[in-house]
């Protein structure tokens, strides 16, 4: 689609680039007429220098042409995702256009998933910068629309971080769509072969098409 491009945000927990959230996700993509690339954002990097990171990718997007621009994460790339497109203070060559998150860590004030927040936050970051970096907490009326999926059985990211986000999307009148899957682990990527998770890339076609 030109004039959009989308960054895709393997996860990891902050302390790698999942292959299978990568390239195979700019395939999916292209197969789709959605311009993409992998963004390897830093690792076991302490808020904020992976924001910052990615600002100035969208900023380079913006400069070679890119007249909007999406983000999909997943997991801890779904946070880095989501964060980017809420957190005050980005320029408008910094601004993310809409984003696709799946099984995204969300909320840094709940215990899960603790490994990805103490590589972020620190062992001890005071409840300010929880919060801070909470999705929930950064929605307003005029964020950017989100397509966020989920499965409820997911051991490491529980789906309750997709409840909070969603709850805080609705209240604030931002356009999103929302699916949680019954079956399905953590980490499935494109989901193929994953049963009834599988439909996501469907559903998320026709969402990204609405929004390029």
């Amino acid at each position: 689609m030109t004039g959009t491009h989308m960054i895709v945000l393997p996860g990891g927990g902050y302390a790698e680039h999942a292959a299978h959230e990568a390239e195979p996700v700019v395939d999916w993509l292209g197969d789709i007429d959605v311009r993409a690339s992998v963004f390897r954002y830093p690792l076991r990097a302490r808020h904020p220098e992976p924001l910052n990171a990615l600002r100035a990718a969208n900023r380079r997007r913006r400069a070679a042409g890119a007249q909007r621009i999406g983000l999909i994460g997943f997991s801890a790339g779904g946070h880095l995702a989501g964060l980017a497109a809420l957190a005050p203070g980005a320029p408008p060559d910094e601004a993310v256009d809409f984003a696709v998150l799946g099984y995204a860590i969300t909320s840094m004030e709940t215990e899960t998933y603790r490994p990805a927040r103490v590589i972020l936050l620190g062992e001890d970051a005071d409840p300010e910068l929880r919060r801070s970096t909470s999705l929930d907490s950064l929605v307003t009326p005029q964020s950017p629309p989100f397509f966020v999926w989920h499965t409820a059985e997911d051991p490491y990211v529980p789906a309750e971080h997709t409840y909070r986000l969603a709850a805080a999307l609705a209240a604030g009148q931002v356009p999103h769509a929302v699916h949680v899957f019954a079956h399905g682990p953590h980490s499935l990527g494109l989901a193929r072969n994953a049963d009834e998770a599988a439909i996501w890339t469907t559903l998320a076609t026709a969402w990204i098409h609405e929004q390029a």
